[in-house]
């Protein structure tokens, strides 16, 4: 980079969880992708603001913690140390921006964000009653019921809320919100989740309650000018992705990161809603820029899939995993053998096959007979043999090519198999030139082959970087210092 050249900025966020339970293989996935777009940006010479953090106001969590005897201050207290914990677990950058929306800042900005959009009109307050479900934490039309119940918790009973609440003008920013989906500066990938959201849309929205009586739900933060009222918790939590960044204070680093950052935002398909029609008529309503890309991943699944569910006995958790096979290991499946848009089933026996395949047999394998011939025929890596590009991959490469749009295009799943193209083209050469053999006829073929095999795995190390850091890392060592791998990058497990 030239002297004096600005990087450019990227901004990138997960959803918040929610901290009424341990994380799960959801939270696990979202984490992890959004790493590896994070960790891939850094790569094109970005400057990258990477967030996430802890949801934790709201009625649900008010319950669960009177529940298990504790004050709800200390219960989100401890959950939010647990996730925090994680992240280094599977693997996050160590430069990753954690919010909590129970921080000082984060109270003191979700009021600001109040007052611009009620100072601009879309906030009024009224008399109304409807049907509440405290785990969606959403108001529920009896279109959106199954039996009188919601759809999504069925075990629970829906509150019957009467009281003056506020209002959020939700049903005024429709024509708004099109418009800012026709203008080609904001994007929700897959395309088709953003017909969904149109059609949403086109059917008419209604104003929502953002606000619940503090005697009812003390839990939250306070109403500017209204003690008597806490805001509903979604209007406070999707508010984390600005607080996060400074603002309303630090214009500066906002202005980079928010407004010049292209700001991505990764979410599950249950919150297509709240992420790209929601929170962008909220910034409509605030006068503030709007998200650039919202990328929905699809559910982690169990056998047959059925979405996971405690009370089914079908959650796998994400540490389990690591401390049974490695950080790595649930990088690599949640990276290609889960859908990059779709739901995937994830089961430990679905988990053990793919690893064994995939990294025990195949890329570890791979590395070792590798750097085996490379040691004992005295070859060493040149990059100057090659024609590399500015990533020091082979230039005019299939995989690469493949590789690179599918990053860009958040397609993760097509990227990583893009890379095991490499090992499985690698597995192809030993196999068909059989240079263990050639060695003994014709030494310098057989260097010659070796010579490809190791940019095969060159390549292999660099494309894995964001995907899988550590793997990449000791590949890169092993290259650089040209030697056996002390032990086997991934041990089989039978």
């Amino acid at each position: 980079m030239l002297f004096g050249m600005q990087k450019k900025a990227f901004y990138i966020t997960t959803t918040l969880p929610y901290v009424n339970a341990e994380a799960h293989m959801g939270h696990a996935l979202e984490f992890i992708r959004a790493d590896v777009i994070a960790r891939n940006k850094k790569a094109q010479g970005y400057e990258v603001f990477f967030n996430t953090g802890t949801d934790e106001h709201g009625q649900k969590l008010f319950d669960t913690a009177a529940s298990v005897g504790k004050e709800v201050k200390v219960y989100v207290d401890e959950y939010a140390a647990k996730f925090k914990k994680l992240l280094p677990l599977l693997g996050i950058s160590n430069d990753i921006h954690f919010v909590r929306t129970t921080d000082t800042h984060h109270e003191k900005a979700a009021q600001e964000f109040w007052n611009r959009v009620a100072e601009n009109g879309y906030i009024y307050k009224k008399n109304y009653k409807a049907k509440y479900c405290v785990g969606c934490e959403e108001n529920k039309t009896e279109s959106e019921l199954i039996g009188g119940k919601c759809p999504i918790h069925l075990n629970r009973e829906l509150e019957t809320i009467e009281e003056e609440n506020y209002f959020f003008r939700f049903s005024s920013l429709g024509e708004k919100i099109l418009a800012l989906y026709d203008s080609g500066t904001f994007h929700v990938i897959p395309e088709f989740r953003l017909n969904e959201m149109r059609e949403f849309i086109k059917h008419g929205l209604e104003d929502f309650s953002i606000s619940r009586l503090k005697t009812k739900m003390s839990w939250g933060i306070p109403v500017p000018g209204d003690e008597d009222h806490v805001m509903y918790v979604w209007f406070d939590a999707l508010v984390n992705y600005v607080s996060t960044l400074g603002w309303p204070e630090d214009t500066v680093t906002f202005e980079k990161f928010w407004k010049d950052g292209t700001p991505t935002q990764y979410c599950g398909k249950d919150n297509t809603r709240f992420q790209s029609v929601m929170w962008q008529a909220m910034l409509i309503a605030a006068g503030l820029p709007n998200t650039n890309t919202v990328v929905v991943n699809g559910f982690v699944t169990g056998e047959g899939g059925i979405k996971m569910s405690k009370s089914l006995g079908n959650v796998v958790n994400p540490v389990d995993i690591v401390n049974g096979y490695g950080t790595d290991a649930l990088r690599y499946f949640v990276a290609r053998e889960i859908g990059s848009f779709e739901d995937s089933p994830f089961t430990v026996e679905r988990f053990k096959a793919a690893y064994n395949s995939g990294l025990a047999n195949g890329l570890g394998n791979l590395v070792s007979r590798v750097m085996k011939m490379a040691t004992t025929y005295g070859v060493l890596f040149d990059v100057t043999k090659f024609t590399l590009d500015e990533d020091g991959l082979p230039k005019g490469d299939v995989f690469v090519s493949n590789y690179k749009k599918a990053l860009d295009s958040f397609d993760i799943k097509l990227a990583t198999d893009s890379i095991f193209g490499v090992v499985s083209h690698a597995d192809l050469t030993i196999q068909n030139k059989q240079p263990f053999k050639l060695i003994k006829t014709n030494p310098e073929e057989a260097k010659e082959v070796v010579s490809w095999l190791l940019l095969d795995l060159n390549t292999i190390a660099l494309m894995l970087k964001p995907i899988l850091p550590g793997t990449a890392e000791i590949m890169c060592t092993l290259l650089r210092e040209n030697k056996m791998p002390e032990k086997p990058l991934f041990l089989r497990k039978d």
